[in-house]
């Protein structure tokens, strides 16, 4: 199923359990069967925002706010209300750039495997459409 993008802000954070200020995206570009795309215009003032970059840590969890929105988008198809995840474990994440406050990160999430309220996800981070930093993820929702 493939959608608009979402580019209100308030409806991309109604969609994932995080509030401000540890939001760290604020546009889903895609959404299809297995695959989100969400993106993020990193503010001066994010509070991952360290010696002007983006760190590390910002990098991640905007990873792994991506794969919370595409679990809350498909809650929200069927409305029903999402349910909080919590990340099971983070493989193989290699950061390559840190990105400057301004820049537009976008980071394409491919589902592997899904069973039981565990997701295994494929993940890679783009800036300017060259690869900034890549991983696996494993999030399980709370029962």
């Amino acid at each position: 199923m493939l959608m608009e993008p979402i580019i209100s802000v308030q409806l991309v954070q109604d969609l994932i359990p995080q509030k401000a200020p540890f939001v760290m995206i604020d546009k889903m570009l895609a959404f299809g069967e297995n695959t989100i795309t969400a993106g993020l215009t990193v503010a001066s003032d994010n509070i991952f925002v360290e010696n002007g970059r983006f760190n590390e840590s910002g990098i991640v969890e905007h990873m792994a706010q991506s794969v919370a929105l595409y679990t809350g988008y498909q809650f929200y198809l069927k409305n029903e209300p999402a349910p909080t995840g919590y990340i099971g474990s983070v493989k193989d994440v290699v950061i390559l750039e840190l990105p400057l406050p301004g820049e537009d990160i976008v980071t394409e999430v491919n589902v592997l495997h899904e069973f039981m309220g565990v997701t295994l996800v494929d993940i890679v981070t783009k800036r300017n459409n060259i690869k900034i930093a890549s991983g696996q993820m494993k999030t399980v929702l709370a029962q």
